[in-house]
């Protein structure tokens, strides 16, 4: 079996799931919690080396208050979960803007937890803008410390990206990182998680014609 080294997840549509049990959108959030952890534990006992999560992206925080809150407690909720299991833990964000959760703040940089068997990086008040050092105005920032070196590069390229909730986009995932994956979409949203689906994407990644180009 050929594996992805690397995942890349979009888990969308947590926010419809809610509307479709006539409840309110921030309550969808918090039932990604439970999936997002189903999905870690496969993706490790498969052999995945690397996940890459989307949390929450900057254009995210402009949506209402109350969902705000909500997204944003639910990665906090989701990295102290994956504290607790063996994973090689980097949460990726706009740290200088005030809606990067602080309580977050301790795993910008790599933290080992258990056997940190596989590396996990959870995408927080992430834009793909400040990852590739983009001013407001649409120009090229130059970065005093690392030059153009994007803030993503400790992430390696990711081979397979699952999106849930049926849409096609990328969303500003990772744009340098996203530049050969094959992307598998899933109907489902996610709150409605089952475990065939990933193995319906490694199946379909199987039946690639894996090029990088060449």
């Amino acid at each position: 079996m050929r594996l992805p080294d690397h995942i890349g997840i979009i888990p969308d549509g947590n926010r419809r799931w809610a509307e479709s049990r006539g409840i309110t959108k921030e309550k969808g959030y918090a039932m990604g919690l439970d999936p997002g952890l189903v999905l870690f534990k496969q993706c490790k006992d498969i052999g995945i080396k690397e996940i890459t999560s989307y949390g929450f992206t900057t254009d995210n925080t402009k949506r209402p208050t109350e969902q705000r809150i909500a997204f944003t407690d639910a990665c906090i909720q989701a990295v102290g979960m994956l504290s607790q299991e063996d994973a090689a833990l980097l949460v990726l964000g706009n740290t200088d803007s005030p809606m990067f959760p602080k309580e977050l703040l301790p795993y910008t940089t790599r933290k080992i937890f258990g056997k940190g068997e596989i590396k996990v990086n959870f995408l927080v008040n992430y834009g793909w803008e400040w990852d590739l050092g983009y001013s407001n105005n649409g120009n090229s920032a130059q970065d005093n410390n690392n030059g153009h070196k994007i803030k993503s590069h400790e992430i390696s390229r990711m081979d397979l990206i699952i999106r849930w909730g049926g849409r096609t986009r990328l969303s500003g995932f990772l744009p340098v990182q996203s530049v050969y994956s094959d992307i598998f979409v899933v109907e489902e949203y996610w709150p409605d998680f089952k475990p065939e689906h990933l193995h319906q994407a490694i199946n379909w990644y199987q039946r690639q014609d894996i090029t990088l180009g060449g």
